[in-house]
C-alpha cells in the first residue's frame, strides 16, 4: 500500500503547523472554505473534530464548537461526505493536505470499526486521533487501521512516564501529539506547567525515548507559541484559539477569510 500524504510529509525535514477546525463551525457551510482557507495560509496538517456529545479531553471552547456542529447536523458520515468532496475539489480548490480526524470511539463503535475505516479512507482522510483509546487496549484498532493504510496518533502528557512514552513512541505511526499541559484543550496555559524550563524538560524528556517525532499542542495561540515549539518540538498544533478567531462570522465566506488572517499571524 502507498504511503498516505502524513507519512511522506513527516519524512521531510519541516517543523510542523497543524490546525484543529471543527466541521461547521460557527455557521453551516464553512467547512469547505475554511479547509481551503487553510491549506492556502500554510497549514502543513488539517484535523478535524468529529463532534461529540461527551467530549472529555475538551475544554469550553471545543465543547461549545461541537455542541453547534451536532445542531448544524455534523455526524461522522457528514464529516467523510465533505472530505471527500474537498479531495475532488467540489466547492472548493482540491485539498491536499493532510487530514486526521479527532474524536471519541464510541460514534466510531456505532458507525462500525472497519466499515468507519474503509470509508474514511476512500473519502481521503490520512490519520486518526482518538483520545479516549488508551493505547494498552488499542492493539486491534492500530493493525485495522495499518491495514487500511491510516495513520494513528497517540497522545503524551507531561504526567507519562518514560517507559509509557517508549510504548506511545512505538505505537503511533508517523509522530506523537504531546499535550503541552495536563488539561483540558483550552483552559491549561503554558505557564500551567510550570517554567518554561519545566516545559523544556519534559520535551527534552519526550525525545530521549521516543524515536519519532512528536508534536506539540494545548495552550498554543500565536507565533512566539508556535516559534517555541517548534524549537523544543517537531511541530506545533493550534486549535482553540483558530475557533475562537472564527467564533463571530456570520457567513462560511467570513468564517473562511477569518481563519486565513489568523493562521497567516501564526508563521
Amino acid at each position: 500500500m502507498p504511503e498516505n500524504r502524513i507519512t511522506r510529509l513527516v519524512k521531510k525535514d519541516k517543523k510542523l503547523l497543524i490546525a484543529y477546525y471543527m466541521p461547521e463551525y460557527p455557521v453551516v457551510g464553512a467547512t469547505l472554505p475554511v479547509l481551503e482557507a487553510l491549506q492556502e495560509s500554510g497549514a502543513d496538517i488539517i484535523e478535524l473534530g468529529m463532534p461529540y456529545s461527551d467530549p472529555i479531553g475538551d475544554g469550553p471552547v471545543i465543547q461549545n464548537a461541537a455542541h453547534t456542529a451536532i445542531r448544524h447536523g455534523v455526524t461522522v458520515r457528514s464529516i467523510l461526505d465533505m472530505v471527500r468532496q474537498a479531495r475532488d475539489g467540489d466547492g472548493c480548490k482540491k485539498i491536499t493536505a493532510p487530514i486526521i480526524l479527532m474524536g471519541y470511539s464510541n460514534p466510531l463503535i456505532a458507525y462500525g470499526g472497519d466499515c468507519f475505516m474503509a470509508d474514511a479512507v476512500e473519502a481521503g482522510v490520512d490519520g486518526l486521533l482518538v483520545p479516549d483509546l488508551p493505547p494498552e487496549e488499542s492493539e486491534d484498532f492500530l493493525d485495522r487501521a495499518k491495514h487500511f493504510g491510516l495513520t494513528v496518533v497517540y497522545l503524551i502528557s507531561p504526567v507519562t512516564p518514560p517507559e509509557r512514552i517508549e510504548l506511545i513512541d512505538s505505537l503511533s505511526t508517523d509522530f506523537s501529539y504531546c499535550l503541552a499541559v495536563n488539561a483540558t484543550t483550552g483552559t491549561g496555559k503554558l505557564e500551567d506547567s510550570g517554567t518554561d524550563r519545566k516545559l523544556a524538560d519534559y520535551l527534552e524528556r519526550v525525545r530521549r525515548h521516543a524515536k519519532k517525532k512528536f508534536v506539540v499542542g494545548f495552550g498554543i495561540k500565536d507565533r512566539e507559541r508556535v516559534r517555541r515549539m517548534w524549537e523544543l518540538s517537531d511541530g506545533a498544533v493550534v486549535g482553540t484559539a483558530l475557533l475562537q478567531h472564527v467564533a463571530d462570522a456570520k457567513t462560511p465566506e467570513e468564517t473562511a477569510r477569518m481563519a486565513a488572517e489568523f493562521w497567516k499571524t501564526l508563521q
